[in-house]
């Protein structure tokens, strides 16, 4: 992997989704809100967060990175494909206590970020599991784009990769002070 800024000299995140594909993005949370959360065999979740300007509640189907269950509580880590910019994650900053639905139970957790460190060891984690996504992260222009790398396309990539995405970690009955703050 080359540690150069890309082309762009003021690399962004893609634009949020519009239209159709706007619809398709929203279809899971339907599906969560139908009752239909266990057809994503935990690889999905509903999280249900607070509006950071509205104060009203919120709904985003995320992807689970990675599931853990520490000191008997529950985790699931998350990644923001958008970056910090993502409503769903810059609300989760102001207020990290949320709830998941996870397949049709649900968790109150509290939020937290991961640092780069622990986001490269995931994401050379999350490949070996997922190569076909894997593979399109590394591939995809818009991503590598705005995380501010250029890419060679080699599994090298994915823990450096890993370091520039924002992770979140969604801990069942976590409630620490200073919580969600990067």
């Amino acid at each position: 992997m080359t540690h150069q800024s890309a082309a762009s000299p003021d690399p962004r995140p893609p634009s949020p989704p519009t239209g159709w594909r706007r619809a398709a993005v929203r279809l899971p949370v339907h599906m969560f809100r139908a009752g239909l959360g266990p057809l994503f065999r935990g690889r999905l979740l509903l999280l249900v967060h607070t509006g950071r300007d509205s104060g009203q509640p919120r709904r985003t189907a995320v992807e689970v990175v990675e599931s853990a269950t520490v000191d008997g509580r529950r985790s699931w880590t998350v990644a923001s494909g958008s970056g910090p910019a993502a409503d769903w994650y810059r609300d989760l900053q102001q207020t990290p206590q949320a709830t998941v639905q996870v397949g049709r139970r649900f968790h109150a957790v509290t939020a937290a970020d991961l640092p780069a460190g622990e986001g490269g060891e995931l994401m050379a984690r999350y490949a070996p599991r997922h190569p076909r996504i894997a593979r399109r992260l590394r591939a995809y222009p818009g991503f590598t784009g705005f995380t501010g790398f250029t890419v060679d396309g080699s599994e090298a990539d994915h823990p450096t990769l890993g370091e520039a995405i924002a992770f979140v970690r969604l801990t069942e009955g976590a409630r620490t002070a200073g919580s969600g703050n990067r």
